[in-house]
């Protein structure tokens, strides 16, 4: 098992930045060719990484669920992190939500009623729901009064943001919408178990094609608030 874990770490290692020759697998790990060969073949037949001749290739996607696998099998979760990019945890994200024909906007700036500005990592719109989503990519072990602290804030931020919905109006493409339902959510790399806090969940990034499918049906229980939808003739409160 920890031959196989390190086979998973120096597979994060070495695609961090595209395609690779398969053979650097085994020697970059100090285990014999054949066995990295065979564990090699378990990755492919899993999904988690692709094979095409001499050269080994892993998604975004797949890269967080090898990233997931090894700290499954007792990897430090840092150092996996650590060869994770942010990017990578962004483009699962983004999708996941693009799966269930939601327009996302990334890294989206505005400005507060009372001018302070803010940030949301991802805004994804379907009408007439509207997810917040904050990711913390490198949270590890999460005490509750950590997670406590930035399910609040997000709260906060969301509450600032639906404050300004109508100016935003045109900016993160709302044409016709009559009004929305503004839903803040945590995203997480691992599941806590903490998955609540004040009716807002904490999602665990493996998990958000399962909370997605079942979103309508819940939406009732879920911090969320209402907004009216009208477009006005007025700058749009970003920067």
């Amino acid at each position: 098992m920890s031959v196989e874990r390190e086979i998973l770490i120096t597979v994060l290692k070495l695609t961090r930045n595209g395609p690779i020759e398969h053979s650097l697998v085994s020697k970059n790990a100090r285990i014999p060719a054949e066995t990295g060969e065979k564990i090699i073949k378990k990755l492919v037949t899993a999904a988690l990484i692709k094979w095409k001749g001499k050269v080994l290739e892993a998604s975004p996607s797949q890269r967080v669920r090898i990233a997931f696998q090894a700290i499954k099998l007792g990897a430090d979760f840092e150092r996996v992190c650590r060869l994770l990019g942010w990017r990578e945890f962004e483009s699962i994200t983004t999708k996941a939500f693009e799966a269930f024909n939601y327009c996302v906007e990334k890294n989206f700036r505005f400005k507060g009623r009372n001018g302070k500005r803010w940030e949301i990592d991802l805004v994804a719109c379907k009408q007439p729901i509207i997810v917040l989503v904050d990711c913390k990519h490198w949270k590890h072990k999460w005490t509750r009064a950590q997670i406590m602290k930035t399910v609040e804030k997000h709260v906060e931020r969301t509450k600032a943001f639906t404050d300004v919905l109508p100016s935003l109006y045109t900016k993160i493409k709302l044409s016709n919408w009559k009004h929305a339902t503004v839903i803040p959510i945590v995203l997480s790399l691992l599941s806590s178990s903490y998955k609540f806090h004040q009716n807002t969940p904490v999602v665990p990034v493996m998990q958000l094609r399962s909370f997605l499918n079942e979103l309508l049906a819940h939406i009732g229980t879920l911090t969320s608030f209402s907004q009216k939808l009208t477009k006005i003739d007025k700058e749009i409160t970003e920067y």
